[in-house]
């Protein structure tokens, strides 16, 4: 039956071809935007979790930042140990040479003076944002130092940061309010570091006097009259700090190493999520351009069959003409 109220044909082919312009315009869409879920009316549960992953990826980009930060601060501590290391070298080879028959003790410590003042130096130097693990001024400990190592989510959901942490116990060398918690600060017994000790001591490497402070610990320097007794236990005492520094420097030695690992595995960790999320709402350019193509024919098929089912009336006001 043909109908001048009701064109059946007119109606399918515009609702065929709305579909077709809906599915063109999500196509249009991905293609502009890449993306092939964009919003959560897209794909709820893929929006969703890709949102989550964007957070915590621009947290794992912060703690490779805070990676950087601490990197430089143990880089900083680890260099001026290890100047500080070649000098007690210098000052134990300048002891040894002092056993020496006939030598001149006094021009030999004015050496190691000279040497004790570049350990005061380096120490006062190893400072990095504000913070210095070697020299302390305070009235409390330096303490425990923590660097952001990573941005950890559970299974649960839950997240956390984690740190790598140092104890600054290991790496302090000079301590102006408390001589005992510093290496070269420090009098050390003769009866800790030799079998047979004399009864000289306790020596300190530098005593507080050279920071401005009184002390009257005795400390490793040389005097005309200084006997080949006391030159042992000072070569013990330096022998036994040299030790406790490398020691320090092998556990920074460590941690930066272990900064190192971390960053290049953090960097990694972000690519990989990124990688993730874009396999979840990315859209894939090829099929896109393709279903692009393919919709726009069909829209172009769309308009022709809609002006075919359209001509169908004219052709019924033929009929009355004649």
């Amino acid at each position: 039956m043909t109908s001048i109220l009701t064109n059946s044909a007119a109606m399918a082919a515009l609702q065929t071809l709305r579909s077709i312009d809906n599915s063109l315009e999500t196509t249009q869409a991905r293609v502009s935007s890449g993306l092939r879920v964009e919003t959560a009316a897209d794909n709820a549960a893929y929006w969703s979790i890709a949102t989550t992953m964007r957070s915590d990826n621009r947290a794992i980009s912060t703690v490779a930042d805070a990676l950087g930060l601490g990197a430089a601060k143990v880089d900083t501590a680890y260099t001026s140990l290890e100047n500080v290391i070649d000098v007690m070298s210098e000052i134990k080879a300048k002891l040894v040479a002092a056993r020496e028959p006939g030598v001149d003790k006094t021009k030999i410590n004015d050496e190691i003076t000279e040497l004790k003042n570049q350990l005061i130096s380096a120490a006062q130097s190893a400072s990095f944002s504000g913070e210095n693990w070697l020299y302390n001024t305070g009235t409390d400990p330096l303490g425990t130092k923590s660097v952001v190592a990573s941005f950890v989510r559970s299974a649960d959901g839950n997240v956390r940061v984690a740190t790598l942490d140092f104890n600054t116990e290991n790496s302090v060398l000079i301590d102006i309010e408390d001589p005992t918690r510093g290496y070269l600060t420090k009098p050390i017994d003769l009866a800790d570091v030799m079998t047979d000790p004399p009864a000289y001591g306790p020596y300190a490497i530098i005593n507080m006097d050279d920071l401005g402070n009184p002390d009257d610990d005795t400390v490793v320097s040389l005097r005309a009259d200084t006997t080949y007794e006391e030159i042992d236990g000072m070569i013990s005492v330096t022998d036994a700090v040299l030790k406790n520094l490398t020691n320090a420097a092998s556990t920074l030695g460590a941690i930066t190493t272990r900064i190192e690992m971390q960053e290049s595995f953090v960097a990694t960790l972000g690519d990989v999520i990124d990688k993730g999320i874009g396999r979840l709402v990315d859209a894939d350019m090829n099929e896109e351009s393709t279903r692009l193509k393919a919709l726009q024919t069909q829209q172009q098929l769309g308009i022709q069959s809609l002006s075919i089912a359209n001509s169908s009336a004219e052709n019924i006001l033929q009929l009355f003409r004649q």
